[in-house]
């Protein structure tokens, strides 16, 4: 996964995990999955989105931002299990979307029955699991595996740089917790004219159960799972972390230190963030021998420790 994680464009593998105990039940019918993953089940009880029929899934802000279209239903995991196969039949009924669980917590053995050697260990598996659904285009802040269990599922994808034709909604009031876009789940294209311009460079990508799409970090994404019934494992890592520090702290704290800074000021400063932190010429220091390079030599070497605790000190005004 490496290798792909440095390219860093998003990536379909058929048949990844056409192998799962899993998906050959899903093969068999939505009871036969709902049965596979109920024997795992914990006892543990979890919140669910639960939403009218009329909503078709959709799962969004009310009409003015201030709260959301659905309700959130906490149970075992066994009963939302129930509620989704019986939706999944029921066009009146109310549809329900279980999303993102840790499974080695909520269904333990479930990762030993259906794996991937290929990941690093800290990549530990989530599902998901619900009726039809649209989830709305948001990005993650990790490398992120995505495997269809049951279902069919349509990533309609978006690369970073569109992040300003997006009209991205809040950033401390979201569905899920990541931003998304207000564009991309609108037809309203007077209100988001930019729109365009990121409509026409999407990449949609279509899976069945059994095939995987990988998807580097920051790439926005909106899901549609298209059948009544619908699983999906997934993994989150960072490839090329070297300790806890995420880059997403960074743009917060750039945030409060630069956005309001005059313009001629941000331009100085995005000069020497281009210098030291996205070096499109190369190592800042590479005039010099790497001995004398200091803090700005390899993170690996103990650099990572000496600019954090720097930081730190720097924090709490040291």
């Amino acid at each position: 996964m490496s290798a792909l994680a440095v390219r860093c464009r998003p990536t379909v593998i058929r048949g990844l995990c056409a192998q799962w105990p899993a998906v050959r039940a899903a093969r068999a019918s939505d009871a036969q999955a709902a049965a596979y993953v109920a024997q795992f089940d914990a006892g543990i009880s979890t919140e669910a989105l639960v939403g009218d029929a009329a909503l078709g899934g959709r799962y969004y802000y009310d009409s003015d931002l201030t709260g959301v279209n659905f309700t959130r239903e906490t149970a075992a995991v066994v009963d939302h299990l129930r509620h989704i196969v019986t939706a999944g039949t029921d066009t009146d009924a109310p549809t329900r979307y279980l999303g993102s669980l840790p499974i080695d917590q909520y269904l333990p053995g479930f990762a030993q029955d259906n794996g991937l050697a290929i990941l690093p260990p800290s990549a530990a598996p989530r599902i998901w699991m619900g009726n039809a659904s649209v989830i709305a285009c948001h990005y993650d802040s990790y490398d992120n595996l995505a495997c269809v269990v049951a279902g069919h599922r349509r990533f309609t994808l978006y690369p970073p740089e569109a992040i300003a034709d997006l009209y991205v909604g809040p950033i401390d009031y979201t569905l899920a917790g990541q931003p998304v876009s207000l564009a991309a789940g609108s037809m309203d294209n007077d209100r988001y004219p930019r729109f365009a311009n990121a409509r026409d460079g999407a990449m949609i990508v279509d899976l069945s159960p059994g095939d995987a799409l990988y998807l580097p970090k920051l790439w926005w994404h909106q899901v549609e799972a298209q059948s009544p019934f619908n699983i999906l494992v997934n993994y989150w890592w960072d490839n090329f972390s070297h300790g806890p520090d995420a880059p997403y702290t960074s743009l917060l704290l750039a945030m409060i230190a630069i956005a309001e800074r005059p313009e001629p000021e941000r331009a100085a400063w995005r000069a020497f963030f281009d210098h030291y932190v996205f070096r499109p010429d190369g190592h800042p220091l590479a005039h010099l021998p790497a001995e004398k390079h200091g803090i700005l030599g390899p993170l690996a070497s103990g650099n990572y420790g000496r600019i954090r605790a720097l930081v730190m000190r720097l924090l709490r005004g040291e």
